[in-house]
């Protein structure tokens, strides 16, 4: 009877073990460099809000997990409001960034970082 329940056991913990593992999909970066290109023009440690140029004008994202720097490349859709996935090419690395204003011109862009950040 023991050994029954062993072997039962240890079958119950390979089923799990099996079926918990996923298919991991290979990275394409070509999805990414089909997207808005920009480049971070102002990023600070003391504020969570970075200034990123586009051909549109100038966007300002809040960082919601990792924060760029100041020139990194970035990719992703930099000209609608709300959280989306960004592809930082220097790093290598997918973040997440919330767009709270877009198109800005170069003024506007510091008037917006003056009311976030301070």
């Amino acid at each position: 009877m023991k050994k029954i329940f062993t072997f039962s056991g240890i079958a119950f913990i390979l089923a799990i073990v099996l079926t918990s593992c996923a298919k991991q999909v290979p990275f394409d970066e070509g999805y990414w460099l089909s997207k808005e290109r920009g480049q971070v023009v102002y990023s600070s440690s003391t504020c969570p809000y970075y200034l990123v140029e586009t051909p549109n004008g100038y966007s300002v994202l809040r960082s919601v997990s990792l924060r760029p720097y100041q020139g990194d490349i970035l990719y992703g859709d930099f000209s609608y409001y709300g959280v989306k996935d960004i592809y930082d090419r220097t790093d290598g690395a997918v973040i997440s960034g919330e767009v709270k204003e877009y198109w800005l011109t170069y003024s506007g862009a510091q008037d917006a970082l003056d009311y976030y950040c301070y």
